[in-house]
């Protein structure tokens, strides 16, 4: 039988992604609503009143709010947030009401906590990333200016699996700290055989998950994904609420879907792990471990070879043993003034920046420009090799993270050479 086409590429990229300016909650079944955003937003309405699954970042929680309200304006019973990261908590407040129950997996708290000691550092890095959408978004939000961002304290949590009835639904929460977060949990309702599971497969589903981010995080466990992805797959469901983007609807493509990208990340996780006994450097292995074909997975997230770098580094820590400058404060780009001296000055290492690119290695022309910059920090010639490298890079990237990154770097250069603006 021929091999069944992923479909990774037929749903929306995280190029799409973008914050809640819809004009109407999108119905899924009679009772379910979903509201997209930076994350997406789901309404359940029952006769006892209504339940919110993760509320948007606080200037959405408004927008979130007016779209159900015009669904269904009894009250909130219940938020859950299937993860702690910002944009799943930060609408809460303009939910809440007397008596409504907060439910989240028990390690909800602490990783709000590691998110609040961390904020000013993940906002400035990961900024470059979202800055153009949310700007584009809070020029024409419907709903008044940005909202407080929330930080809510659970009133509901459990360890491992709870179940609750309510307005004529059972529902069945199960944690899966596999996903993007400690307290990641998946939602299911067996009656109607669909299941939420938040960001559990990452930002877009059918694609690599990203072991870690570039804006900065803790490194996921491969093997505690695959686990994670199993509890999902034992539960067949039939219908896939997921954390952006469309639902998925059928047994068997959910079923060979959540396969595929499992069985991608144990392949990974198992090769790292044989290069690393057999002594292999990480930039080696990143190098050459690829899918085989039948477990062809998106990389507009995550990429294959982040994710062998990030699995190398979750079981051995920083010390790679390559170098035992590896151990001292001192860094490699503490000695670019000496070998642009010794190199006999930036023009050199400039022109050879210039032929590594023009032979099509754009990463050992920055490598070089890094050099030089060093010591001619606005040489127009070097900048505009290094603002080049960034663009041509670029243009094979299919990554979100990538490529905003090479186009935020490359445009700050831009600047770089155009000088003050008068």
């Amino acid at each position: 039988m021929p091999m069944s086409k992923p479909i990774w590429n037929t749903r929306p990229s995280a190029f799409a992604v973008a914050p809640a300016q819809q004009n109407e909650a999108r119905k899924i079944l009679d009772f379910l609503y979903l509201s997209e955003g930076l994350s997406n937003s789901f309404l359940i309405t029952t006769p006892e009143g209504r339940m919110v699954i993760n509320t948007g970042m606080g200037f959405e929680g408004p927008t979130h709010k007016r779209l159900y309200d015009a669904v269904d304006d009894s009250p909130v019973r219940y938020v859950v947030f299937t993860q702690g990261h910002v944009d799943h908590v930060g609408g809460t407040d303009v939910f809440l009401e007397s008596g409504t129950e907060i439910l989240a997996q028990a390690n909800n708290q602490e990783h709000q906590s590691y998110d609040g000691r961390l904020a000013s550092f993940r906002a400035r890095r990961s900024f470059f990333a979202f800055m153009d959408a949310i700007l584009q978004a809070s020029a024409k939000m419907p709903d008044g200016p940005p909202a407080t961002q929330s930080q809510p304290v659970p009133t509901k949590t459990f360890v491992d699996t709870m179940s609750l009835d309510f307005g004529g639904q059972h529902f069945e929460f199960i944690a899966t700290p596999g996903g993007e977060t400690r307290d990641s949990l998946i939602i299911h309702l067996p009656e109607h055989k669909a299941l939420f599971s938040g960001n559990l497969f990452s930002c877009l589903f059918g694609h690599i998950p990203n072991l870690c981010t570039m804006r900065g995080d803790r490194y996921r466990d491969a093997l505690e994904f695959v686990e994670s992805a199993d509890r999902v797959l034992a539960l067949d469901c039939e219908l896939l609420l997921v954390g952006h983007g469309p639902p998925l609807e059928g047994r068997d493509l959910i079923r060979r879907e959540i396969e595929r990208v499992r069985d991608a990340t144990l392949y990974l996780h198992d090769a790292t792990i044989r290069g690393m006994n057999d002594d292999k450097p990480i930039d080696e292995l990143m190098r050459e471990i690829q899918l085989p074909e039948h477990l062809a997975v998106g990389e507009g997230y995550g990429k294959v070879s982040w994710d062998v770098r990030a699995i190398w580094e979750n079981y051995s820590g920083w010390f790679h043993q390559r170098s035992t400058t590896e151990l001292y404060e001192t860094s490699a780009a503490s000695i670019h003034p000496e070998l642009v001296e010794l190199s006999g000055g930036t023009e050199a290492i400039g022109k050879r920046a210039r032929l590594c690119l023009d032979a099509g290695d754009a990463v050992k022309a920055l490598h070089l420009t890094d050099i030089a910059l060093s010591t001619a920090p606005r040489d127009p010639e070097l900048l505009a090799i290094c603002r080049d490298a960034h663009r041509t890079l670029e243009k094979t990237s299919t990554n979100f993270w990538e490529t905003k990154w090479l186009q935020h770097q490359a445009g700050k250069i831009e600047a770089e050479l155009a000088g003050p603006k008068i």
